[in-house]
């Protein structure tokens, strides 16, 4: 049968970098594992977001060129993240290389060949966080990107230097890439909150292998908008990255939107000196309904509110919503807050991944600061653990049922 395989076509080296996820639940169908990797094999559910600030993937495999016969991928995918990456393959040790990735929630396919480089951004935005049906095929020397039954992006290419005849290995890679960043077109994000789900992969059934030391996180049932901290970690910005711009007012002003704030428990957020100095903590306790508030060496007990949690710093103290202002003139707040300090949403920052202080369990809907809307990928750190731009969706208790993603609870 080896005589008598066809040539690939040179289209179908776009589709080669095109493969699916597996299931994490069924474990490695060979038990060729070890405390470094794990095989997994399958068709599942495969949650995206579990390696925060790597730009390796989070699953990766390998195959013969001569095992693919099949020039067509399909799967679904949800997600609520703008900016990320989905898939990537490569021939030739990287020489010839795909990237299917999300920009401003738009489908974008980057691609390498030869001395060829390609990029196309578009479609329907799917950061909406409902399943979406994606279809990639090889037209000729086109590749077809067709999403919920139409076609969205057609991508044409051709280079004199191409190889027809494909031999060797492809490598295949989910949620992040096998190249150095600065060979992409576009520079990307990598990290996808996201999952896929339903795919049917060419015809390739070589187990994916993972390095993770964890257990693998699930995806959620349903999802809506929010960063998710499920008590086992947190993330931390510079202060200074949000500038107090000292002539319309000189405050800082930090807005939280929740689900139901009711439900949360732990530390909502922190600020400390760059020394290590706490400066502010606010700690929910879900079984009274009131924040703790410590503000330098002052502490307050605040009601909480079902929805929200706002506080505005000013030079010389501190305003907490439907709470008293707390006043502190040893220092000037704001001058320290320009210059930069550790300001970490779920939990304390100590330069570890564990601490003292309770980490928070709850959904932050939305996090503002001086108006500007907070993305946690764009952390100095963040935990794995906590998902950037979903939640796990549910009727919250009583009458504080908001509106979500996607149209249902």
């Amino acid at each position: 049968m080896g005589s008598q395989r066809k040539a690939l076509p040179p289209s179908l080296l776009l589709l080669l970098l095109c493969a699916g996820p597996a299931r994490p639940d069924q474990g490695a169908d060979s038990g060729e594992s070890s405390a470094e990797t794990t095989l997994i094999s399958g068709q599942g559910l495969i949650n995206l977001g579990q390696r925060w600030g790597s730009k390796t993937p989070l699953m990766h495999t390998t195959a013969n060129l001569t095992e693919v016969t099949s020039i067509k991928s399909s799967f679904e995918f949800r997600t609520l993240d703008p900016e990320g990456v989905v898939f990537y393959g490569d021939t030739r040790g990287g020489a010839d290389w795909f990237v299917l990735a999300l920009r401003g929630g738009r489908p974008e396919m980057q691609i390498g060949k030869a001395d060829v480089l390609t990029t196309v951004t578009g479609g329907p935005k799917l950061d909406d966080g409902r399943w979406h049906k994606i279809e990639l095929r090889s037209e000729g020397r086109s590749v077809v990107l067709e999403l919920d039954g139409v076609v969205a992006l057609v991508v044409g290419l051709h280079s004199q230097k191409t190889q027809t005849d494909l031999t060797g290995q492809m490598r295949l890679s989910l949620g992040g890439i096998l190249i150095t960043e600065q060979r992409l077109l576009n520079p990307l994000r990598m990290e996808m909150d996201g999952c896929v789900r339903a795919g049917t992969w060419l015809n390739l059934s070589t187990p994916w292998e993972t390095d993770l030391s964890q257990e693998l996180q699930p995806c959620f049932t349903s999802i809506s908008k929010g960063s998710y901290f499920p008590g086992t970690g947190l993330a931390t910005f510079n202060s200074s990255d949000f500038p107090v711009h000292q002539t319309d007012g000189s405050e800082v002003s930090i807005e939280i939107e929740g689900y139901d704030v009711l439900t949360w428990s732990g530390t909502v957020l922190s600020l400390k000196t760059l020394q290590g100095e706490a400066v502010l903590t606010v700690t929910a306790h879900n079984e009274t309904g009131e924040f703790i508030v410590k503000f330098g060496t002052q502490t307050s007990t605040v009601k909480m509110d079902p929805f929200d949690l706002d506080l505005n710093l000013t030079k010389h103290a501190l305003e907490v919503s439907d709470g008293p202002i707390m006043e502190d003139d040893t220092h000037d707040w704001l001058s320290m807050w320009n210059e930069g300090m550790v300001l970490a949403f779920g939990g304390v920052s100590d330069g570890t991944e564990d601490s003292s202080s309770p980490y928070l369990h709850g959904c932050l809907r939305r996090i503002q600061i001086q108006g500007q809307e907070v993305d946690l990928d764009r952390a100095i750190y963040k935990h794995n653990s906590v998902s950037s731009h979903s939640c796990p969706r549910k009727r919250p208790p009583g009458v504080y049922a908001m509106p979500v993603v996607g149209g249902y609870w």
